[in-house]
């Protein structure tokens, strides 16, 4: 198998200025990507898909390679990361005269993320004979009693049936994590459908969006590492 990591990095945080390449308990945050996709040792390259000079610097120095960088078409708000996966995979196969069997696209907030988790997922990719994996957790309330808020301001239950129903009975339910993504080729060319997931710790979660998101990641990242939790 050969396969690549692509890790989406632009420049264009407006909430944390050049969130990805700010320093994350001491260390540029891109940096904890890199290390766990290089320690996976699943990749034959582990690229960084930016459009902004100075994180390519900041990426190569991590260790990972930065080929090309990313067409600015690619590189604004609305703009999905399976998108900017897909440009990265063809162009990394022409930079590199090499097929890939599979790509990763691994999110550039992840400093939590540990190679085995990498490894876990590729591991379910393989045994389900899924076209894509994605990482998860589950939601730590039932959803199913999730409420509404209606025009004047009032709540009722979204779904009123399970408002009696004992949370241990209702159906587990699962969330993206925003933490990597496993990819077949066939999946860009639009050949699959069959998804997998791998579940992943909740106390190694967290979406860093705005500064406060940020100071709670680095709480949550000392606490984790002191405790040992893995």
């Amino acid at each position: 198998m050969n396969n690549i990591a692509i890790i989406p990095a632009r420049g264009g945080s407006k909430r944390i200025p050049l969130k990805n390449i700010k320093e994350f308990n001491g260390k540029p945050l891109v940096a904890y990507s890199i290390e766990a996709a290089l320690k996976s040792h699943l990749f034959s390259h582990v690229i960084v898909s930016t459009d902004d000079e100075q994180i390519a610097e900041v990426a190569k120095k991590c260790g990972a390679e930065v080929p090309f960088l990313r067409d600015k078409t690619l590189a604004d708000d609305f703009i999905g990361t399976f998108a900017v996966t897909k440009d990265a995979f063809y162009k990394a196969q022409d930079f590199y005269h090499e097929q890939f069997d599979n790509a990763c696209c691994i999110y550039a907030t992840a400093p939590l993320l540990l190679p085995k988790h990498l490894i876990a997922g590729f591991d379910k990719l393989q045994e389900t004979h899924a076209d894509s994996c994605i990482s998860v957790c589950e939601f730590p309330f039932p959803i199913q009693r999730a409420f509404i808020v209606d025009d004047k301001g009032l709540l009722s239950y979204r779904e009123p049936e399970n408002a009696p129903k004992r949370s241990q009975d209702l159906e587990p339910c699962y969330q993206d994590c925003g933490l990597f993504y496993f990819y077949n080729k066939n999946i860009f060319e639009g050949q699959g459908s069959k998804t997998t997931f791998y579940e992943m710790p909740r106390h190694r979660v967290i979406d860093i969006d705005t500064p406060k998101d940020w100071d709670y990641a680095c709480a949550l990242y000392r606490t984790v590492d002191d405790l040992k939790l893995d």
